[in-house]
């Protein structure tokens, strides 16, 4: 396994391995990793000739008051596990070699689609200026054929397909499922924060996840309602920023699910924040 830590070397590899007709898979990360991640690597590795996988944990995604000083690095524990998964290459850049100078002023930014407005957009306004734009920074260094993305992170996934399409972009972009611990505990870099009592409750987010589908399986096509059955779930959270249904495409509300949507839930136990979703899919979104 090759391990860069500039971009001119990574760039140089993977221009050998296009010369050699060797396809690309890439998985952008920020480390931390897990089975999830994992799962991403397995991925490329199945659907491409080489695999590759960044860790950075980027500043410019991170707002004033949020966890990037205390976001777990553990470099060593994550190029082993990558290791061991099969990975061919990894990037691994200092925050000065993908920003030169003050990443805050990094003067050009990718502005992402109107999907980046509502939700995550609402509590953390500058989040997808920065995933965007690291991404297009990452895709620049890694000429991939295909770049894998986990569902967890579903609205980051719609910000970077709607960029993908939009900007003609050559990488194709493949979700992922969403990996969860056997309890049903989505996996996150950030469960480690997790005391004890709060992992408890923290498995309301999968339970009314659930709770969301088996009622969109019996039929129920009203989306407050689908809500109701997710907020009184929650009730173990200490704070809900949102329990949605919204539209699978825009992530905008709708009155009647008439095709496919998505049950979005971000809610902090403790101090930690947490994430989940699942998609409600209409057979032919009739």
């Amino acid at each position: 396994m090759k391990v860069f830590s500039t971009v001119a070397e990574t760039r140089h590899w993977c221009r050998q391995q296009l010369r050699e007709n060797h396809s690309i898979g890439f998985a952008p990360t920020m480390g931390a990793l897990h089975e999830g991640h994992l799962s991403l690597v397995r991925q490329a590795n199945e659907q491409c000739d080489r695999s590759v996988v960044s860790i950075f944990v980027n500043p410019t995604q991170f707002a004033p008051h949020e966890d990037l000083d205390q976001y777990p690095r553990p470099i060593e524990n994550d190029l082993a596990l990558l290791k061991q998964a099969g990975t061919h290459a990894v990037f691994l850049p200092s925050v000065q070699e993908m920003y030169p100078g003050d990443p805050g002023d990094a003067s050009t930014k990718v502005l992402p689609s109107s999907v980046a407005l509502p939700l995550e957009g609402v509590h953390r306004p500058d989040h997808f200026v920065g995933v965007a734009t690291v991404v297009m920074k990452l895709l620049q260094i890694v000429p991939a054929d295909r770049a894998f993305f986990g569902r967890k992170d579903f609205q980051q996934l719609c910000v970077i397909e709607h960029m993908a399409r939009d900007l003609s972009m050559a990488t194709d972009i493949v979700p992922c499922p969403i990996v969860r611990e056997e309890d049903g505990l989505a996996m996150s870099s950030r469960n480690r924060y997790l005391s004890t009592e709060e992992r408890k409750r923290a498995l309301c987010l999968s339970k009314a996840l659930q709770a969301v589908q088996q009622a969109f399986d019996a039929g129920q096509r009203d989306p407050s309602e689908l809500e109701l059955v997710m907020k009184e779930l929650l009730k173990p959270c200490d704070n809900l920023d949102y329990a949605v249904v919204v539209d699978r495409e825009s992530l905008l509300p709708v009155s009647k699910i008439t095709r496919s949507a998505v049950a979005l839930i971000a809610a902090r136990i403790g101090k930690t924040r947490l994430i989940d979703n699942c998609e409600l899919t209409l057979a032919n979104n009739v």
